[in-house]
């Protein structure tokens, strides 16, 4: 047993068990809301008209993965508005195809950007402008939904009057280390969004599967405040967006879409440090709500090693660490399993080592070096 003194080493052990309480907090108050929301709603098709909108820059190969998928949506009545976002491969030439052929399509062609504005929110917004219902439904080129019930599957999650509907954006998954970490980053991630969702804290959603009202849109004044900033057109519009309006969350299979990941950590490391970047702009309430988590997990991991090369003791530092992994790592698995997300249970003490390690450098890396670019 510790004795009750203010060495050195019972301070850091405090210090270890505060920030096992604070995960403990945010396991059981918010993830554990995730980890056991409905993932089946009623099955009738909601009867209103959707505006489904995909805004592509140079993505001829993606869209013909996407678009066939989108066109065979089990939905009674929507359209898709195509927006081709000064794309120099052949994008405009197969969107004028799809125009051609079915009724229920439109393009919108960008050719130039104004001076000052950020490209992809400059054309987002001309395409929820042409939108012709009030319903929109947003996904990326490089996405395709995992199911032809998709559209009603997110639209389900506009009973009882909600403005928004936040939906999960999943990566497949590639094979190595890479994969599996870019696998765990997204989780969580989703479980801090869409768990602060459900307890009434909206902060962010993802563009890969986001929808909301035309109404909500206009009503926010779009992307007016952050029109310029790189990044932003999903977390920053839903933060502000979240201090007037009902926000819902879909999580079943039917209601997610699948990326490609970054294959290779370059890649990845330039598309962490946009979105981390764009977290700067966030109201100091999500900050505190958001970082308060992660250092909690930062100091616990850092203190850890500490108190283990300075040989303090074992029995008491393993049992903190192994109560709380058996804790935490459980409702993630949880978590997890609600999403439909394979975690392995082996990996994941790796994985939440490596990502937090990752999201020290990553961090650094942000306030050393702020420029960040968009395509």
């Amino acid at each position: 047993m510790l004795p009750l003194t203010f060495s050195l080493e019972n301070i850091l052990f405090l210090l270890l068990i505060i920030t096992v309480l604070v995960q403990f907090f945010y396991g059981f108050y918010y993830f554990l809301s995730l980890a056991l929301h409905k993932k089946h709603l009623p099955f009738e098709t909601p009867g209103f008209p959707v505006s489904v909108i995909v805004c592509a820059h140079n993505e001829y190969e993606n869209l013909m993965q996407l678009v066939p998928k989108l066109l065979k949506q089990e939905y009674p009545k929507f359209e898709l508005i195509l927006i081709d976002d000064r794309s120099k491969d052949e994008t405009n030439g197969y969107m004028q195809q799809v125009t051609q052929y079915f009724p229920n399509t439109r393009l919108i062609t960008i050719k130039n950007t104004p001076a000052g504005f950020n490209p992809k929110k400059y054309a987002l917004s001309m395409g929820i402008k042409s939108a012709s219902y009030d319903h929109l439904l947003l996904t990326d080129a490089d996405c395709v939904p995992l199911s032809e019930r998709w559209i009603a599957e997110m639209m389900k999650g506009y009973r009882a009057g909600a403005d928004m509907v936040l939906g999960y954006g999943r990566y497949r998954k590639i094979q190595g280390f890479l994969g599996a970490l870019i696998q765990y980053e997204t989780l969580l991630s989703a479980m801090q969004y869409l768990s602060f969702a459900i307890k009434g804290k909206a902060y962010m959603g993802v563009g890969r599967n986001l929808s909301y009202t035309k109404t909500c849109f206009y009503r926010n004044k779009g992307f007016a405040s952050h029109i310029r900033a790189t990044g932003g057109d999903d977390d920053l519009f839903v933060q502000e967006a979240a201090e007037n309006s009902k926000i819902n969350v879909i999580i079943g299979i039917d209601g997610q879409t699948e990326s490609q990941p970054k294959e290779t950590w370059r890649e990845w490391w330039r598309q962490k440090r946009r979105h981390l970047g764009a977290g700067k702009k966030y109201k100091w309430t999500d900050r505190l709500r958001i970082g308060t988590f992660i250092l909690s997990n930062i100091f616990f991991y850092i203190v850890s090693v500490v108190l283990l090369a300075m040989q303090a003791d074992l029995v008491w530092l393993g049992l903190i660490f192994g109560v709380r992994c058996l804790v935490i790592f459980s409702i993630y698995y949880q978590a997890a399993s609600n999403l439909k997300e394979r975690l392995s249970v082996v990996l994941i003490p790796i994985l939440d080592i490596a990502f937090f390690v990752y999201y020290v450098l990553l961090s650094v890396s942000v306030l050393m070096f702020k420029k960040v670019t968009w395509k």
